[in-house]
């Protein structure tokens, strides 16, 4: 089963940094960089407000949880978001590229386009 893994860093250099990581460990096939999000959210009682870059990582159910494990430990924010979310319906050469890919006898596996 393939995930979607959202997360949010504190500018696109950072999100970059972790996506090349991650997909260079094939935790992922890809993560997707959206830049200048912009988020309010309550934290430690305040309203607070931010500038942020969201990645959405695609990896598979069994490889999440060494993505998030990892994800936690290079993420600069004290509680990162990190939510996953299975793909419901996902085109079959797309869920193969993404497979194959974190899997750790394959190097260089590119997208199915």
């Amino acid at each position: 089963m393939i995930r979607f893994v959202l997360t949010t860093f504190p500018d696109s250099d950072a999100a970059e940094r972790a996506v090349r990581l991650l997909v260079e460990k094939k935790l992922a096939a890809c993560g997707t960089i959206l830049p200048d999000a912009r988020s309010i959210y309550r934290w430690k009682g305040a309203v607070e407000e931010a500038s942020e870059a969201v990645v959405l990582f695609k990896t598979t159910e069994t490889t999440y949880p060494d993505l998030e494990r990892h994800l936690r430990e290079i993420h600069p924010y004290e509680n990162p978001e990190i939510a996953a979310f299975a793909a419901a319906d996902i085109s079959k050469a797309y869920a193969d590229w993404v497979m194959d890919s974190v899997a750790p006898s394959n190097a260089s596996a590119s997208p199915a386009r």
